[in-house]
């Protein structure tokens, strides 16, 4: 690894330590923060259960399908966006607008829509991550250099072919960018949901455990959700930046 990888884990290492002391002398109360290791005994113990078991199936086949439908959806709306300019820009304005407004207000429309389970979920999770591929889309297909485009032409490509061979690879890195804010975004919005109104989930269990005032499932199921986003966000990040050098050598 690099040193500013060894430098992050040492500063996350340090973190838990303090919390991890704070917690064990008393200086922050139970009722408000548990030890980061008893989070992790919590955790285990939970993870034996079969209810959290199903928990966690519901919510991670509910981001699987949101992350999927955003990352999918984004990119062919961004595709024909880009295509047709007069759409783009009527659609433009209210896309940069949506990330004023808190997408979970439609939150109800979509049980209304879709009912009290899994797809209002999604719905609202697809509702928030898509928005952030097809700005990239958009925005890679904008920056791909116009001598590409004459390569393509020059060879004499179909355009099916100068698409796939010449067009998405210029502008794969925008499109990671893309993916990564469609998989954040879609996470968010899943278990958000989940919190606010569901019949299954980690969300539920996690409001739940608040509710009862129980700190050690509460606090190891929000371990888990940590640990899970966090190595898809760095897995993706790593992937994005080894992009980026890559097209930035070329």
């Amino acid at each position: 690894m690099s040193a500013v990888a060894w430098t992050r884990l040492a500063v996350i290492a340090a973190f838990v330590a303090l919390v991890e002391a704070l917690c064990r002398t008393g200086t922050i109360k139970p009722l408000t923060l548990i030890p980061p290791s008893a989070m992790a005994v919590a955790l285990a113990g939970m993870l034996q259960r079969s209810d959290v078991r199903a928990d966690l199936a519901f919510t991670a086949l509910n981001v699987a399908i949101a992350v999927a439908i955003s990352i999918a959806g984004g990119f062919a709306i961004g595709v024909l966006l880009h295509r047709f300019g007069r759409v783009r820009r009527v659609v433009a304005p209210l896309l940069a607008a949506s990330y004023a407004v808190p997408m979970f207000v439609f939150y109800p429309l979509m049980v209304v829509l879709f009912g009290l389970n899994r797809w209002s979920l999604i719905a609202i999770g697809v509702l928030i991550g898509i928005v952030g591929m097809i700005v990239n889309t958009i925005d890679g297909l904008d920056r791909i250099p116009r001598v590409y485009r004459k390569a393509a032409a020059m060879q004499r490509m179909d355009p099916l072919s100068a698409t796939f061979l010449v067009l998405l690879p210029a502008a794969a890195p925008h499109l990671v960018t893309g993916v990564k804010l469609a998989v954040t975004y879609s996470i968010t919005g899943v278990i958000a949901g989940e919190f606010i109104l569901s019949v299954a989930g980690l969300g539920r269990h996690i409001s739940l455990a608040y509710n009862d005032l129980d700190n050690a499932s509460m606090y190891g199921l929000l371990l888990l959700l940590l640990l899970a986003t966090t190595t898809v966000n760095v897995t993706i990040h790593a992937w994005e930046g080894r992009m980026h050098r890559m097209w930035g050598r070329a």
